[in-house]
């Protein structure tokens, strides 16, 4: 039976601290469901300076400190969802996203929105699938 596990990583794990009442991720089975990750200092739970580039990176980065715990990377992908509150951003976007995964990469979903969280230019979610070495990772969390 697939059991439903729900993990919020304290200061220090590189994970930035939530800017709500959720959890970074939730597991289910092999699947795991990551919060959108804002362009926050994982330090400070501030936004960042800088530009869609320089935020994107952030994300990035801070997807990459939620998906650690578990085994994964941003190889596992399997849905990525981008949200951008100008359009304008899309290609500078695109053009550091790109560096974050390998080919062929993921599916996506790219959305405009009127606003976001912290006054962020991006946020991004994933869904992602496990790798089968991390079944036991995380336990206890």
């Amino acid at each position: 039976m697939t059991q439903l596990q729900r993990f919020t990583f304290d200061p220090g794990t590189g994970a930035p601290p939530p800017v709500g009442p959720f959890s970074h991720a939730t597991r289910w089975g092999d699947q795991l469901f990551v919060t959108g990750q804002m362009p926050t200092d994982p330090a400070t739970g501030a936004l960042i300076a800088g530009g869609v580039v320089e935020q994107t990176r952030q994300v990035m980065r801070n997807l990459q400190a939620v998906l650690q715990p578990f085994g994964a990377s941003l190889d596992d992908a399997l849905m990525v969802r981008v949200y951008l509150t100008d359009f304008g951003d899309f290609a500078a976007m695109n053009e550091e996203y790109e560096r974050w995964f390998s080919a062929p990469r993921p599916s996506r979903t790219c959305v405009g929105v009127t606003g976001l969280a912290v006054d962020a230019l991006v946020e991004i979610d994933l869904i992602v699938g496990l790798p089968d070495d991390a079944a036991h990772r995380t336990e206890g969390r």
